[in-house]
This record gives C-alpha cells, structure tokens and sequence, in this order.
C-alpha cells in the first residue's frame, strides 16, 4: 500500500502546486486594482486557497502522516462546497461586469457556510455537493459565454467545466484505471483545471476593468 500512497502524495503536491500558481497570480492581481474590487478578488483567492490547503494537507496525509485523513476529508469538502461556487461566483460577477461590495461577498460566503451545514444536518451532502458544483459550473460557462465574440474566455470556461466535470463525475477518487490510482488521475486533472480557472478569470477582471474605465 505505501507506493501506493506516495504515488497520491505526489499527485496531491502537483495540485498545490498548481493551487499555490494561481493564488500568487491573483494575489498579484489583487495587488494592482481598485479597492472596490478587492473583496472579489478576496474570494476569488480563498477559492484557491481552499483547495490548496486540502492538497497540502493531502500530501502530508498520503506521505507521512495518515492520522490527517479527518482533517483532509473536511478541507476536501470545504473546497469544493465552498472554494467552488465562491471561484463561479467570482466568474459570474466579472462576466457580467456586476459590482459586488464587500458586504455582499460576506454575506455570499456565509450563505455558501449555512448552506453547506443545513444540508451536511440533513445528510445530503452528496446531493447538495453534485448540485452546488453543476451550478459553479454552468456559472463559469455563462460567464465566458457572456464574453462572445471573444472566443478564448468561452474556450477556457469549457475547457474548465469539462476537466472538473471528467474529474468528479467519471474519475471520482475510488480505485484504479489500469495502471493508475483514480484519486492520482483525480488530482492531474484538477491540477490542470485551477490554472485554466485563474486564467480565464484574470481574463474577465482584465475585459472588467477595461469596461469600468470607459
């Protein structure tokens, strides 16, 4: 079992990695732009972050120290009920070249927060966590699609969408495919995804700010 193991604490690395990449190239963003759009932006990091600690945690958990299943387990979870739909909301807010004020990103995230425990009391977590990331998803289509004539956002939301849709729905995290670990294809994925996402968002902050300036 332990090559196994190692084979997911690289694969993990690799995703935090790529998690790391796209907080810094926010962060960067964050850096350069009016204050007003800085809460967004905020979220918009945090939705990186999410899966980020979750990948670190993983690492560490499939490397050294299995005792951190509990912990990546619940990272896991936040990051894709939470770190998710607060990266689509983000998409959407830009695609539209919607203003959010920090009040509303807070009151976004607690909602996101209520939701998350409602429905992990009511024991659906499942269904709630197929529907919130379908939802984060089409939000992201929506976004890019919004950007027409311009082909590369609407490219990159699809391209986003299909590698998240490939990774949750038909890779899972279970078992193998031939020669690999399906959590190992899981996470290469995903590790393609986030950048692709970042990418794509930094785009529409760019297309915004531009539209703002006018």
């Amino acid at each position: 079992g332990l090559s196994m193991q190692y084979s997911t604490a690289l694969s993990d690395s690799l995703l935090a990695i790529a998690c790391l990449a796209c907080l810094l190239a926010i962060g960067k963003l964050r850096s350069r732009t009016a204050e007003d759009q800085r809460p967004g932006l905020f979220c918009m990091q945090m939705g990186f972050a999410l899966p980020l600690a979750a990948a670190v945690v993983g690492a560490l958990r499939f490397g050294l120290m299995p005792d951190l299943s509990e912990m990546h387990g619940w990272l896991s979870r936040a990051s894709s009920l939470l770190g998710l739909p607060l990266l689509g909301l983000a998409a959407l807010c830009l695609g539209r070249q919607w203003h959010w004020s920090g009040p509303t990103w807070g009151r976004l995230l607690l909602g996101l927060c209520a939701f998350f425990e409602l429905f992990r009391q009511l024991g659906w977590l499942d269904e709630y966590r197929m529907g919130v990331q379908l939802g984060s998803l089409l939000l992201i289509v929506y976004a890019g699609w919004m950007q027409w004539p311009q082909r590369l956002p609407l490219l990159l939301a699809l391209a986003v969408t299909a590698l998240f849709g490939l990774a949750g729905l038909v890779i899972g995290t279970e078992g193998s495919m031939g020669w690999f670990l399906r959590i190992d294809l899981f996470h290469a994925l995903l590790a393609l995804a986030y950048p692709l996402l970042a990418w794509l968002l930094i785009r529409l902050a760019g297309l915004y700010s531009r539209a703002k300036a006018l």
